[in-house]
Parts: C-alpha cells; structure tokens; sequence
C-alpha cells in the first residue's frame, strides 16, 4: 500500500516492501537447501522450490510474523519456524536453514531487494541522460544570466547549466554501475563451520562449504563472496549510491525551483500542481518533492555509515538491526525521486526569450568582470563572454555518449 505522507511512494511498487523481503528470504532459503543438495552436503530430497515454499505462508502470516519477530528480534526465526512446521518431518524440513543463521538470510534477502531497486534507478537514469543530452545541446546557445549566491555573476547559456545536470546524473549513474550485491552465506558467526561439519568431509569439508555459498549465490543472481558479517561496506555502498543519485536530483530540482519563480519565469515543470485554496496556483510540484528527498537521503545515508561504524564482534547488536528500515527507506525513495527527475526534466519548458531579457536587464551585473578583464588586458570587450561554455558543454556530450555507446 502506497505511503500517504511521503507523496510518490507509489513509483517504487513493491520495491523492498514487507511481503517482496518476506519473498526473498524465503528464495534465500531455497535457494540454500538447492546448494545444499548439489554440493553434495544434503540428501536430493532436501530440496524445496522457492514456489513450494511459497506455498507454506497463507496470506495473513505476513503480520504474524512481523508481531513474532520482536521475540527474537528478526523476522527470520517465526519465518523458518513456519516452514518448519509445513514440511514436518520431510527431509527439506530437516534440512531447512541447515548452516545459516538469521544474519545470513536477513542480509542476503536485503540484497536481492536492493539489487532490485537499483536496476529501477538505473533505467531512469539511463532516460535521464537522454533527455540531459538533447537539452545541453539544443539550448548551447540560449543565453541566461549565470547567479552565485543569489545574485547576477557573468553570462551564461541554459546549454552549460543542462550540461552541468548532465554531469551530475553521469556521476551518479557510475556509481550505480560500481555496486555489486554480494551473497551473504557464513552461518552462525561467519566460520561456515556449520555446512562443513554437515558435509562429513572432515579435513576436506571446508572446500564444500565455500562451494555452497557459491552455488546459491549463482542461483539467486548475486555476488558469490566470502561472508562479510561485521563487514558493511555492502550496505554502506548502497546507501552511499543512493544519496549520490539523490543529490544530483536535488540540484537538478533546487535550479528548476529558483528559475520558475515568476519573478525569474525562465523555467517551469510541464503540468505544475494546483493549490486547495488558490486557483491561480502552478506548483513545481515534482521539484518539490525531489528536493525532499534529497534532504531526507544524507541522514538515512548516515545512519548507515554509523551502524557500520559501530560494528562489533561477529553480529553487531542494535546496530545490524537499524540498517533494514533506513537501507529499505533510502533506496525505495531514491526510486520514486528517479522516476519524479525522469519526468521533470523530459517535461521541462525552457523559456529562452526570459532568459534573454532577464540577461539584458541585468545590464552591468554581468558584464562588470568582463570590463575589468579586458582593463587588465588592454583591450576593448569582445562580443561575447562565454570563455569555454562550448567545450565544457562538448566534454559532457562525449562523456554521455560513450556511456551510452558502451553501456557502462
């Protein structure tokens, strides 16, 4: 169910909501009796599909399971415990969660989801470079009063300003590119001592513990690596993409804000939002709320950083535990602000001839460093001072275009 107080929410669908977490534990699990099985560890019996596991959840135990989860502090323990009881005393059952603890599904399901997320982000980001691209070239020329500070600087053309957007979704894109979802697979404190000691294998068992982590690695379509319980630069580097992702956004809707109040008027968004109260109203809504969650993405990226920060011993108590909701908040929003920046920049109205005007006003503003340069180099001002406007918005051009040729 969309979330009423964060406007959007319905962008990210089933994006690391509780029932698709609840599914990919229970994949994790399958996927870890499947490994189990063809390492050679379990019986061919032990075996259980993701979909006949499914099928051992009825659809009120979501909420049951959330309430259980307090007594053991996850939602892991009443989850197994739940399938436990369906499959009775099969062999699947017996070997059920065999050689994993809480921590190794927990984080191996967040995984899967996160993985999920970023594939959304990157769509969108894909589409914003395209769109970025045709507005730095089409407007190279389209000529505006650059601001710093608030106030007139120096002239400028709409083409750098897209180009400088551009820039930043290109940085945030690399970082999407750069992550990697690594399984989590090292049962109760990262040792795999217990798929080995299941393997009877003796001095030769712990080859086939490392196998079966990879084994369900490949089956779930993640990272095979060896465990990182304590470790959290996995988690860290989510966040830390998602935050990227969001401050780019930020920009792009902090510059669209400022340059479509009336008194500015050189942008505004394609169907700007009505007021309750005043039918005269053209909200840049979609600004409004990328910005939000651009000013809400640092903090949950923070606390991240500080749960990492706190680890300690193989499971880190409380620390571990505050990640799941800040790590699904971040990610799930940095979606819906993808889709929302996707829009708004594909919708933009560029109002060039306001640009131009709103220059010309300006009137010594602008052109005061030029004087001054000129003074200096014993010259008379040149037509125009755009400096390397061009090749800086060229640079930008290449760069998106190999992306887009090498699909980096």
């Amino acid at each position: 169910m969309p979330d009423i107080l964060w406007p959007g929410d319905h962008h990210a669908g089933e994006i690391l909501t509780d029932a698709t977490i609840l599914d990919a534990m229970v994949q994790v699990e399958s996927a870890w009796s499947a490994a189990l099985v063809t390492a050679g560890i379990a019986p061919a019996d032990a075996v259980l599909s993701a979909d006949a596991l499914r099928g051992l959840i009825a659809d009120g135990d979501l909420e049951g399971i959330a309430e259980e989860a307090e007594s053991g502090g996850n939602p892991v323990i009443p989850l197994v415990r739940r399938l436990r009881d369906g499959l009775g005393s099969s062999a699947a059952g017996m070997w059920l969660h065999r050689g994993l603890t809480s921590q190794d599904v927990m984080d191996t399901a967040l995984m899967l989801c996160v993985a999920e997320g970023f594939d959304a982000v990157r769509i969108e980001l894909d589409a914003q470079v395209e769109v970025l691209r045709q507005l730095a070239d089409g407007h190279r020329r389209t000529m505006m009063p650059a601001r710093t500070l608030t106030q007139h600087a120096v002239p400028m053309t709409f083409g750098l300003k897209a180009a400088q957007w551009l820039r930043g979704v290109l940085e945030a894109r690399e970082q999407v590119a750069g992550l990697a979802f690594p399984v989590q697979m090292g049962g109760a404190a990262g040792t795999s001592a217990a798929a080995a000691e299941l393997s009877g294998r003796g001095a030769d068992a712990a080859p086939v513990a490392v196998r079966a982590g990879a084994i369900a690695a490949d089956i779930l379509g993640l990272a095979p690596v060896a465990p990182w319980h304590s470790v959290r630069t996995a988690v860290t580097r989510s966040g830390d993409a998602a935050v990227g992702c969001s401050d780019a956004w930020g920009h792009i809707a902090n510059d669209v804000l400022v340059l479509s109040r009336p008194e500015i008027g050189e942008l505004s968004e394609g169907s700007g939002g009505s007021s309750s109260t005043m039918p005269h109203k053209a909200n840049p809504v979609l600004s409004v709320l990328i910005r939000r969650a651009a000013l809400s993405a640092p903090p949950l990226g923070a606390t991240l950083h500080q749960a990492a920060a706190d680890a300690t011993d193989e499971r880190t108590a409380g620390a571990w535990h505050v990640e799941w909701d800040a790590l699904r908040t971040l990610v799930r929003r940095a979606v819906v602000a993808a889709r929302q920046t996707s829009r708004l920049v594909a919708e933009l109205h560029v109002h060039g001839d306001r640009m131009q005007a709103n220059l010309a006003d300006a009137g010594a503003a602008v052109t005061s460093e030029q004087e001054s340069m000129s003074r200096i180099a014993g010259h008379t001002p040149t037509p125009e001072y755009l400096g390397a406007t061009q090749h800086y918005i060229d640079a930008q051009l290449a760069r998106a275009r190999r992306v887009t040729t090498e699909g980096a």
